[in-house]
């Protein structure tokens, strides 16, 4: 018999605990398949977050470190000034990045960081029970947000990759998503072309991916993925908004 899938080197044999439908677990095997086919698990250091991901050293086949929360880039940055020759990425969720880490997260983009970040974006709180985050669409209910979001009462949805591609240090952003086969190919070119980024020298990377949470939006996981694509990539469009060509 030949064999024609299995699991990637770059990831560990460790039951994930994720919740049924989150795509966690799919962009996880992306990274892992990119660390593969780039050769660079044996010198990729991974920095986990805090959030639903927080256990994400146990998945990954490559040196992890956990990090205090939000704090993932500062880390990065840490472990890759004074190992350069590393291939350094953060893994962290949207109330992680985009919430208590948003600090880092910027200065690490502006200072032009050769790191990698893997951004999820599932527009709430996942691990700790559905609360509002700073990615949550308008009108979209939490548990802190029982009637929905009100833009009077708590702002708009932070739009990060818009954000963060302003910033001259950063040489590549994209946001994809992975709610069906086509965009989960095209979720994993992004993230290559990331991490290849960051082979080249050329500044800080990230990839925001699009992601469901069934568990907290009430939905089952197909629902989910329905509502990711009818009410996430409106607001949150897809595409490269930096890229490496860009900035040469």
């Amino acid at each position: 018999m030949i064999k024609v899938a299995g699991r990637p080197e770059s990831l560990t044999d460790k039951q994930m605990h994720y919740c049924p439908g989150c795509t966690h677990g799919i962009i996880h095997r992306l990274v892992a398949e990119v660390m593969d086919e780039l050769g660079i698990r044996e010198k990729t250091i991974g920095v986990a977050p805090v959030g639903c991901s927080v256990l994400a050293y146990e998945y990954f086949n490559c040196d992890m470190h956990e990090a205090a929360h939000g704090r993932a880039p500062a880390v990065a940055t840490g472990i890759k000034r004074v190992l350069p020759d590393k291939v350094v990425f953060t893994y962290q969720g949207d109330g992680d990045l985009a919430s208590i880490g948003t600090a880092e997260i910027v200065h690490a983009a502006n200072r032009g960081e050769k790191i990698t970040t893997i951004f999820v974006n599932n527009a709430i709180y996942g691990m700790t029970g559905g609360q509002m985050a700073p990615t949550t669409l308008l009108g979209q209910k939490a548990t802190t947000a029982p009637y929905g979001r009100d833009a009077e009462k708590a702002g708009y949805p932070i739009r990060v990759s818009e954000m963060l591609s302003t910033l001259t240090g950063v040489a590549y952003i994209a946001r994809v998503s992975v709610h069906n086969p086509q965009h989960i190919r095209k979720a994993k070119k992004a993230i290559k072309k990331a991490f290849e980024t960051q082979l080249e020298g050329k500044g800080f990377s990230l990839v925001e991916v699009l992601s469901t949470c069934p568990t907290n939006w009430g939905l089952t996981p197909i629902e989910a993925l329905k509502w990711l694509e009818e009410n996430m990539i409106p607001y949150y469009p897809l595409g490269e908004f930096k890229t490496p060509e860009e900035v040469e």
